[in-house]
This record gives C-alpha cells, structure tokens and sequence, in this order.
C-alpha cells in the first residue's frame, strides 16, 4: 500500500539533464537520464511534468541549460546525470556551484556516504546540490545503480526542500522511497 499525505498536492515539472559527449552525439545510448526519470516516476504520485535534453560535456553548456530549466521552463526541480567524476571533462559540479545561489552540502555528504558502503570508488564522486531561484538542482553520478542509490539517500528531503522554495506541496510513495533508502 502507498503511503501519502493528505494535503492538498501540486503539479511540479521536473527536469532532466543527462551530461555526456558521447549521448549528445548519438555515440552511446543515454542510459542515466531514463534511469533518472523511471526512479521519479516511482517515487513521486503527484502529477508533474517534465524536460529534458542531453547536452556535452561543457561547463557553460550546462550552466546555460541549468538556468534555462531553471528560469524559463520553471522546473521546480531539476536532476543532472553524469559529468561528475574527476576527469577534466566532468564540470557539473563547477557549472552547478556557477548558477546556484545556496548550495546545500548535505545533499552530496548524504549521497557519498550511502554510496561508499558499496562502492569504494564513490569517494571520487561529485555531486553536489543546490538552489537558484524556487528550483532545487541536484548533480547525480551517471550509471543508472549508483541513481538509483543516491535518490534513495536524499529523496525524502526534496519534499520539503521544495515546499520551502515554493510552496509546492508533492505527494511521494514512501514506501518505494524508503525501500530504497540507503
């Protein structure tokens, strides 16, 4: 049985960015941005739109298409994959630290810590996240298990985070949210 709220929910629009050179120029499947978007769609019941592109890996690239999603499409959320490991190319996180104005570092502490029980190579990991504007941008890692691992680590504080930015008010499973819970 799915656990909600009783509040009145909003409709939110969440964007997707996936972050590869090789995605972008059709080299190499996008496996993160459906991974991104398949754990979404079980996690959140209420209703909510979405964007999404895939762009190269160029920091003013992402930081134009970050306040893009942010500013003009009005994501309330926006979720990036890839691009945040320690190669030179992997500038989400600059780009990100570039177009947010707080950045909220329990986000990424949360997201390291439940990913280094299992993977001991997450220490190199990025991610970071914050806020511009009324949207929460969060950097995920690009291979569609460690998505799925770093949402669970942090999903159950988007709500509130977005309720505080906004005032929405979004109706998640907590059951699937707390299933997958690091």
């Amino acid at each position: 049985m799915k656990k909600t709220n009783n509040k009145q929910q909003t409709t939110i629009k969440v964007g997707f960015i996936t972050i590869s050179d090789r995605a972008a120029r059709g080299e190499y499947e996008d496996i993160g941005g459906p991974a991104m978007q398949t754990w979404i769609n079980n996690a959140l019941l209420s209703p909510y739109e979405i964007a999404t592109t895939i762009i190269e890996d160029e920091q003013t690239l992402i930081e134009r298409t970050m306040i893009d999603f942010a500013d003009n499409q009005n994501c309330n959320l926006i979720l990036t994959t890839g691009g945040t490991g320690p190669t030179t190319r992997d500038v989400t996180p600059e780009a990100t630290h570039a177009v947010c104005e707080r950045i909220f570092d329990g986000f990424a502490e949360q997201m390291r810590a439940v990913s280094l029980r299992t993977v001991p190579t997450a220490i190199l990991s990025r991610q970071t996240a914050g806020t511009r504007g009324k949207s929460l941008i969060i950097n995920l890692p690009g291979k569609p298990e460690a998505i799925a691992v770093c949402l669970g680590a942090i999903f159950l504080a988007v709500p509130k985070c977005l309720e505080l930015l906004d005032n929405s008010n979004i109706q998640i499973d907590l059951d699937f949210v707390e299933k997958n819970f690091g």
